[in-house]
């Protein structure tokens, strides 16, 4: 049986063997990194190995979709992973129907459908905590295992110059929002007054003029002085607040529901809400990736056109997360628990949690460990521009993108075939036809036999199970859940 760090360092390796086109630049940038990890089991041996690998951190706005079906909406590297997946599914699909031997899946019992051999299964690896509910948490105190620990007071005030300055430029670095979407949690302190920021004076005064109000005295050696007792009192302070506070997700709540409290500390943030991930300056229609998880847990990560194939959905069996702030409890309640009475669902369907595991490893191009490694003078840290997506096909395996396009297009080939990522609808369409058309007509999945059907739009409709299964999941757990506007799938 493999173990949380054998997948890490499985998804690690896969990725350094990667070209270096669309990584991040080391001590500099930052991404994240998410696979789907394939698992055979036979009586005598079990073998692992990633199918797909992504990487990013960014999501485009919602002006820039668009109606033709060629950009990525959502470069997050969970998704990106996910989308990698499906190719190989699709090409997996391909060799089944052409009898060529597939891998993955054998005959079903019904005519033209398929299902995952015994003895295979997927897990789903991501580098970081989920973006949204899931990486709402608490702050941990043990710093030494915490990726990317909060500001400490020793930190803030150097040799007692400038205490101020010192805060307020800390502050920045910690909390410096790039041109893209930093997806790593937010960690801030609340906005300190003037009287808490100041290095003596009126902060020892208020301390000591009003034994009501000050900490309990703690041993004091000889030799210190009353500004450093109080200083060592305020630290002990700082870090009981810390304990009481949470990390902080960029996405923001779905329109028309709960908003987050936006109170100090714990009270920062609602949980269990539906969330949106933030684009360059205005609003997205990408739901989290927490939110996105949950739901495969319920539809399955195939989609709704290989469902036609499909005797039933493909689901995580487990999913694995790297070194990085973790709560097993924020995890099960973001992922399982908000989906986890759903019911009434159509054959082939089902609430099928993952297993919730954690590695010790941490992905060497984090954010903490490009913070940790930055050198002077080598420019701010920031997040990699570029999302990377690798899976097991045959043909073009890597493509490697940028703000929806393919990385270093030319703006003259925009809007041509050119420009486009081979995991965008279209290309996934394009590729779901080519399996269409390799059928043979008497093994044609029932759902598609006799219609005539045109559109990526007609073929996702007519998924019965699927979008029955999918009305199930939005009417008890995700009312508010965001749809595309029909006029941006209407492509060929």
């Amino acid at each position: 049986m493999w173990t949380a760090d054998e997948i890490s360092k499985l998804c690690y390796k896969r990725f350094s063997e990667l070209p270096k086109r669309g990584k991040p630049e080391p001590g500099r940038e930052w991404t994240l990194l998410a696979a789907v990890v394939k698992c055979s089991v036979s009586p005598n041996q079990e073998k692992v190995e990633v199918v797909s690998l992504g990487t990013g951190t960014k999501c485009i706005g919602r002006s820039a979709m668009s109606s033709r079906g060629d950009v990525l909406n959502d470069s997050h590297a969970e998704v990106i992973a996910r989308r990698g997946c499906i190719r190989y599914l699709t090409e997996q699909l391909r060799m089944a129907v052409c009898g060529q031997g597939s891998t993955v899946f054998c005959q079903g019992e019904e005519m033209g459908k398929w299902k995952v051999q015994s003895g295979v299964s997927f897990l789903f690896f991501t580098s970081h905590t989920p973006c949204g509910d899931a990486s709402i948490i608490p702050m941990m105190s043990d710093r030494q295992s915490q990726p990317c620990p909060p500001i400490r007071s020793d930190e803030v005030i150097p040799n007692g110059t400038n205490e101020k300055a010192g805060r307020v430029n800390l502050k920045r670095r910690a909390e410096t929002q790039t041109d893209g979407i930093n997806k790593h949690p937010r960690l801030e302190e609340p906005e300190k007054s003037e009287d808490e920021l100041q290095c003596g004076g009126s902060l020892v005064e208020n301390l000591t003029d009003n034994p009501a109000q000050a900490p309990a005295e703690s041993p004091r050696s000889e030799g210190e002085n009353v500004l450093t007792v109080v200083l060592k009192q305020r630290d002990n302070a700082l870090t009981q607040q810390s304990l009481q506070d949470i990390h902080r997700t960029g996405a923001k709540c779905v329109p028309g529901g709960p908003e987050d409290p936006l109170q100090p500390g714990l009270g920062y943030h609602s949980t269990g809400l539906l969330r949106v991930k933030p684009g360059r300056g205005e609003p997205t229609l990408s739901l989290s990736c927490s939110d996105k998880l949950a739901r495969w847990a319920v539809l399955g990560f195939q989609g709704a056109l290989l469902s036609h194939y499909l005797q039933g959905a493909v689901y995580f069996s487990a999913i694995v997360v790297g070194r990085c702030p973790y709560s097993h409890e924020a995890m099960q309640r973001a992922l399982i628990t908000r989906c986890s009475e759903v019911t009434a669902l159509p054959a082939g369907f089902t609430v099928q949690p993952p297993e919730l595991l954690q590695s010790s490893l941490e992905f060497a191009h984090s954010q903490a460990q490009t913070e940790h490694n930055h050198q002077p003078g080598k420019g701010r840290v920031s997040p990699c521009g570029a999302a990377i997506s690798w899976c097991a096909v045959s043909d073009q395996p890597l493509d490697v993108t940028a703000n929806g396009y393919k990385h270093g297009v030319t703006k003259k080939a925009l809007g041509t075939s050119k420009a486009r990522s081979l995991i965008c609808k279209v290309e996934l369409f394009h590729s779901f036809l080519s399996l269409l058309a390799v059928t043979d007509k008497s093994h044609l999945p029932e759902s598609i036999r006799g219609k005539e059907l045109q559109t990526y739009w007609d073929y996702k409709q007519v998924a019965q199970s699927y979008q029955q299964a999918s009305l199930q999941l939005r009417s008890q757990a995700f009312p508010l859940w965001l749809r595309s506007d029909r006029d941006l799938l209407q492509f060929h």
